[in-house]
């Protein structure tokens, strides 16, 4: 059979093109995926095996016939596909396959393995350009809506500390275009958005690339649509468990980011703090013995 290795196409569209010439076992296989890739993708070898009525190598046959190193390549795959596709209903309905007592335990090791995939997934010469892009830049906009909202705000606190000119986008009483009317080319936007991919958060990117602005993004996978406008990205895993989106390594990534741009600018971020911490002591911001 010719190797049908998917990338950035329908993964559900090459299934189906390699249907006819698929084994007896191969197909049913197939069509379970094609009718119930929303559970498909979140299930292992062996449970797919067992609700098809295949053995577990058969599964392992079906994932080296569309080219993959195994199966746990074309769940990772069929994951990314389908990441942007689930509703809120089928996202929580992932839950089902979740022991009540191993909540705390699944949630936890996901979010482990999120990092890990992060760590394994960011170049660092784009982080280091991007933390370069922001020192340089007149002002930054970070954009981001819906469930990017927290890491939005999150990111934007902070670098108000290290930078000037810091501008938190998010939906709200102005629409991103108007928050960003005033963007320039000596400017840059960093959009952030995580499945379901927000379309604000797109729009916004691109009106600031018309504009000549640098443009970066903070996102999941070189299938994001964000990946595609911006000039560089940097990529955190976000694979949820339930309607929750996770941003446990999206929120690391930020930091990093963080922390990067403080120690370039360690002397004016000391500074500025030494000067804020009067200010906070002096108007009681903090509760402790300190304010006593």
């Amino acid at each position: 059979m010719q190797e049908m290795r998917p990338q950035d196409g329908d993964l559900l569209q090459k299934i189906e093109q390699a249907y006819k010439t698929m084994s007896k076992g191969q197909k049913q296989i197939a069509r379970y995926i094609l009718e119930n890739y929303d559970k498909a993708a979140f299930v292992t070898a062996s449970k797919m095996g067992s609700v098809v009525g295949v053995s577990e190598s058969t599964v392992v046959r079906f994932a080296y016939a569309l080219g993959y190193d195994g199966y746990p390549e074309l769940q990772r795959s069929l994951q990314e596909f389908i990441r942007n596709k689930l509703t809120s209903v089928q996202r929580i309905q992932l839950t089902d396959e979740i022991d009540q007592g191993e909540v705390l335990n699944t949630v936890l090791k996901a979010d482990m393995n999120n990092i890990r995939a992060t760590i394994e997934s960011v170049d660092p010469t784009s982080f280091e350009q991007v933390v370069e892009g922001l020192i340089q830049a007149k002002n930054v906009y970070i954009v981001g809506t819906r469930a990017s909202t927290p890491l939005v705000e999150f990111f934007g606190y902070y670098l108000n500390f290290v930078l000037d000119g810091v501008h938190a986008v998010t939906s709200g009483t102005s629409d991103v275009f108007d928050q960003l009317i005033r963007v320039s080319a000596e400017d840059v936007v960093l959009g952030i958005s995580f499945p379901r991919y927000s379309s604000r958060t797109l729009e916004g990117m691109r009106f600031a690339k018309e504009r000549g602005a640098k443009v970066y993004a903070i996102t999941d996978s070189q299938l994001s649509p964000l990946a595609e406008t911006a000039d560089i990205t940097l990529f955190a895993r976000s694979d949820m468990v339930s309607f929750a989106d996770s941003l446990v390594a999206p929120m690391a990534l930020i930091n990093a980011v963080i922390v990067a741009l403080s120690m370039r600018k360690k002397d004016e971020v000391s500074a500025r703090f030494a000067q804020l911490e009067g200010i906070w002591h002096k108007n009681r911001v903090y509760a402790g013995r300190e304010n006593g």
